[in-house]
């Protein structure tokens, strides 16, 4: 069962999302929070497997919220899944810099939802391609934007590493890297696990965030998928 902490500041929209998350036979909403303060309380207290968080919220936002879970070993097995009105909101990086395992846009569809917070449970980050590329690659246009890339970056990895690096910024999973690389799927899932200690990653959504603020993936031209 999987175990779900609703965090938004508008009553109705928690209850229409734990309405949805409770028809689902393998999840429960353990608790809801209008604030990042009650969420990390929350978070404390009934240690859900994931939160997921709004990122626009008064007193302690979403951002804030996500670092203070991602920061504290006592919240070592919960993830956070940022939801946010549009797929251009640039805190959006700011909350995958923060530790989010991925976002979501607000008004997806309800089956969406749900197999987006079933993915993050499985421990994969829940980044669209596409999307992911277009929003990181604008922030990171901004020349006021400091970089927060790992000390090191990249450098610390194997040749080999950086080609999984490289593929994971695209968004591929363990599959699709051994696919394109020629490896079986543990290999690829051990790659990407020695990658996340060199680097200090807390999940594959940082090994984007790395991968674009360092250079190895090259943001696309607007409107294209690059990598």
């Amino acid at each position: 069962m999987i175990r779900v902490l609703l965090v938004d500041d508008q009553t109705l929209v928690r209850a229409a999302f734990a309405m949805l998350v409770e028809s689902a036979a393998d999840m429960e909403v353990v608790a809801q929070a209008g604030t990042g303060h009650e969420a990390v309380a929350l978070a404390r207290s009934q240690q859900p497997d994931i939160v997921v968080m709004d990122i626009r919220m008064p007193e302690l936002d979403g951002i804030g919220a996500t670092r203070l879970i991602a920061a504290d070993a006592a919240f070592a097995g919960v993830k956070v899944l940022v939801l946010t009105t549009y797929d251009t909101d640039e805190h959006v990086v700011e909350a995958l810099r923060a530790g989010a395992s991925g976002f979501l846009v607000k008004d997806t569809r309800p089956a969406e939802l749900l197999a987006a917070i079933r993915t993050v449970a499985a421990g994969e980050a829940l980044l669209s391609p596409g999307p992911t590329a277009r929003l990181i690659s604008r922030v990171l246009r901004q020349p006021e934007l400091p970089s927060r890339a790992a000390p090191g970056g990249p450098d610390c990895l194997s040749d080999r590493e950086r080609q999984v690096l490289r593929l994971v910024a695209r968004g591929l999973n363990n599959t699709e890297i051994a696919e394109s690389l020629g490896l079986s799927p543990l290999t690829a899932k051990t790659h990407v696990s020695r990658i996340m200690g060199k680097l200090g990653a807390r999940d594959r959504a940082q090994l984007v965030i790395v991968a674009y603020e360092s250079g190895l993936a090259v943001p696309a031209r607007d409107g294209a998928d690059g990598s």
